[in-house]
């Protein structure tokens, strides 16, 4: 076909595009916490969605009903999946939903909490359960050493 039959910017195109956002293999641990994360994302796609066909000029903005619809496929199969783990208080060992500070080799102290993938935020001191750290860190206790990034670390709380 011509070119000259095609939108340069072919809107529809782009959309179809729109690869789906990727569902992790692992099982979906959350903590309650983060389980009122997905609801609250889900909810924000349900409404986004709505927003996109309200607009009612689809044919224009098919990325935003393309954007919305992923959304709303990924959030539901999430919180469809979502398996809640109890926190436990005052645990000798590192687990799920346990805040974990250690020392590095380098002198600094870190802090993170061990969560699911969909709440895990290294910035603001949350890191998936099967993140390498976590993995590095689950089931150990306070004295322990562990070997994180190539560099050796040692347990100093558990909470």
């Amino acid at each position: 076909m011509s070119v000259a039959f095609t939108k340069e910017n072919d809107l529809e195109a782009t959309a179809a595009d729109l690869p789906d956002r990727p569902v992790s293999t692992h099982p979906n641990l959350v903590t309650p916490e983060g389980l009122a994360l997905l609801d609250a994302a889900l909810e924000a796609a349900r409404a986004a969605y709505g927003d996109a066909q309200a607009a009612g000029d689809i044919e224009a903005d098919r990325t935003a009903m393309a954007r919305a619809t992923r959304d709303l496929r990924y959030y539901n199969a999430r919180r469809a999946t979502a398996q809640v783990q109890e926190i436990v208080p005052n645990s000798k060992t590192v687990v799920f939903g346990s805040t974990v500070t250690f020392d590095r080799e380098d002198g600094r102290r870190q802090t993170f909490r061990i969560v699911g993938e969909d709440e895990a935020d290294p910035e603001k001191g949350t890191v998936s359960y099967v993140s390498p750290l976590a993995q590095a860190l689950l089931g150990k206790r306070v004295g322990a050493e562990a070997k994180v990034a190539g560099q050796d670390v040692e347990i100093v709380g558990i909470g």
